[in-house]
């Protein structure tokens, strides 16, 4: 009676050290497809807006906290969760409200918002967002690997459709503007 009392004992507690290891989730398809998704603008982003004939207008804009730009004459315009597109389309929309007839209006990323990595890295941080990033290349930016580091794949927290989501993704995977990729220890 013993003998089966502590077995079972001992496939619990393996079973619970295993279950331990799977407690990660795989990222899901939608933090996949926000790769190929045209590119949406968020607080910390700085953008270039061309308004042709109108050197008074054409600047660089920051999105602020709040998610918006603040433009000469027509003031602030909403940019978080706009893509490029679209925001070129609402300024062109204001500055046709008494403003201009028909104004040319182009709107392009001047600086993206910053990555953050932290872990098993060299200097953990926040670091300038480059198009074509890979974790592998922002975990370089950040010193490289620590000792310790499981060089594998990256945990990458990453927001969709303003949820936040985390998965496991190896570190060739592409990573976007506001991503934080966390390095974990190697087990062994």
């Amino acid at each position: 009676m013993i003998n089966r009392r502590n077995f079972l004992i001992a496939i619990g507690l393996a079973s619970g050290g295993l279950s331990g290891c799977a407690s990660y989730r795989p990222a899901p398809d939608a933090f996949h497809k926000a790769v190929n998704e045209p590119y949406v603008l968020d607080a910390g982003d700085r953008v270039r807006v061309t308004v042709f004939e109108q050197d008074g207008l054409t600047n660089t804009y920051s999105v602020d906290q709040s998610g918006y730009i603040s433009m000469p004459l027509i003031g602030p315009v909403a940019a978080r969760g706009r893509t490029l597109q679209q925001l070129e389309t609402d300024i062109a929309a204001k500055l046709r409200q008494g403003f201009l007839r028909n104004p040319d209006v182009s709107v392009e990323v001047d600086q993206y918002r910053p990555i953050f990595v932290m872990g098993e890295v060299g200097a953990a941080g926040q670091y300038a967002y480059v198009p074509g990033m890979t974790a592998q290349k922002a975990i370089a930016a950040a010193g490289g690997f620590s000792v310790r580091a499981n060089q594998q794949d990256v945990d990458v927290t990453r927001q969709i459709n303003s949820k936040i989501v985390t998965g496991r993704v190896p570190i060739s995977d592409p990573i976007l503007p506001g991503d934080t990729i966390y390095v974990r220890e190697r087990l062994f």
